[in-house]
Formats: C-alpha cells, sequence, structure tokens
C-alpha cells in the first residue's frame, strides 16, 4: 500500500496509517446509541411497542364509551366542548376532547350532537355483535336517544342529530347511564389549570 498524498514524513515511509480506534467499534457506535436512548426512554416511562395495533379474538369483544360534553365552555363563542373515551376490554384505545362546531342550547343538546358525530366517525359499530354501550351522565340525552317521541323542549334539535336514536332503535349503539364522578370522560371536558 502506498502512502496517501500530502502524507510524507521522511524516514518513515513504511508507515501508512496509525488506527486510533477499532473499525469494528464503529460499525457498532449506533447500536450502542439505540441501546443508551432505549434506556433514557424507559426511564420516562415509555413502554416499547408496536405501532400497529392487532387484536385477536380470543373471546367476547366488550366495547365500552364514555362521554361527555359541557355546556357552553367557551364564553367568546358559546360553543361546547366535548370529550369521550373508548374501552375495549377495559383497555383504553381511544380518547379525544374537541370543541363542537355548532352552537347549542342545552348539554342535552350538546351530547347528542357529539354523540352523532362520533358514532359516524367511530364505523366499526355494525362489526361487533353486541350494541356498543355508550356510558353519560346526562339524563336527557339519554331519553332522546331512547326515546322515538319527540319533546316539546327538544324541538330545536335538528333532525340530522337524531342518527343516535336509529342506531339505538336498531341495537347497534345502546345509551346508558353513569354518574359524573365515575364517567371517564369527564376530566376531558374541563379547563386544565
Amino acid at each position: 500500500m502506498d502512502q496517501p498524498e500530502g502524507f510524507t514524513v521522511v524516514g518513515e515511509e513504511q508507515k501508512v496509517y496509525h488506527l486510533q480506534r477499532s473499525i469494528y467499534g464503529l460499525k457498532q457506535a449506533s447500536r450502542s446509541w439505540n441501546i443508551h436512548f432505549d434506556e433514557v426512554i424507559r426511564g420516562y416511562e415509555f413502554v416499547k411497542t408496536t405501532l400497529t395495533l392487532v387484536y385477536t379474538r380470543s373471546g367476547e369483544l366488550i366495547l365500552e364509551g364514555f362521554s361527555d360534553a359541557s355546556f357552553y365552555s367557551d364564553n367568546d363563542d358559546a360553543k361546547s366542548q366535548s370529550g369521550f373515551v373508548f374501552k375495549l376490554n377495559g383497555g383504553v384505545v381511544a380518547w379525544k376532547s374537541s370543541k363542537q362546531d355548532t352552537t347549542t342550547d342545552s348539554t342535552m343538546e350538546a351530547e347528542a350532537i357529539w354523540m352523532k358525530n362520533y358514532i359516524q366517525e367511530l364505523g366499526v359499530v355494525l362489526s361487533i355483535a353486541e350494541p356498543v354501550v355508550i356510558f353519560c351522565d346526562n339524563n336527557g340525552a339519554i331519553v332522546q336517544a331512547k326515546e322515538p317521541m319527540s319533546h316539546h323542549q327538544s324541538k330545536h334539535i335538528l333532525r340530522r342529530y337524531h342518527l343516535l336514536r336509529e342506531m339505538v332503535g336498531r341495537g347497534d349503539v345502546r345509551k346508558d347511564r353513569v354518574s359524573s364522578v365515575e364517567n371517564t370522560a369527564d376530566p376531558l371536558t374541563k379547563p386544565v389549570s
């Protein structure tokens, strides 16, 4: 092997290179960084998992939803804050907190509008044998979902928000009462301080 251009030391022409570090060690540098990174992430209590989540049916799938809406939560635009949590066999699989895009006149209407929008977004209701149980702490929203008759207090709710009633009638969804204390979605509609 010849000395590279620019590397000429008189009297040491037989020397070519002097390695400061093993080449094998350089190949392993990225691996040691990954190991260190994993340790740091675990220190922050993150768990190693995969990006895709696969459920295998080994028994009955129980999907439960918890919904809550706080009426008139924003004084600037008079819109309500909605939140939901969905659990599959007791483990949380989806949650969301968002401001509704329509102005409502009551908490019951806010809950009904949220339910209609989320059921459309869910898109898996028909693939589950048992009705999806959606727990709510608002008696008015539960009655509106279950009773096919109209009440004079709820005539202001637009017809397009009665999809929930149709889904309850078909047995796709069941709306049940839960106390505010036990409602998993309740904190999603409260301001963070």
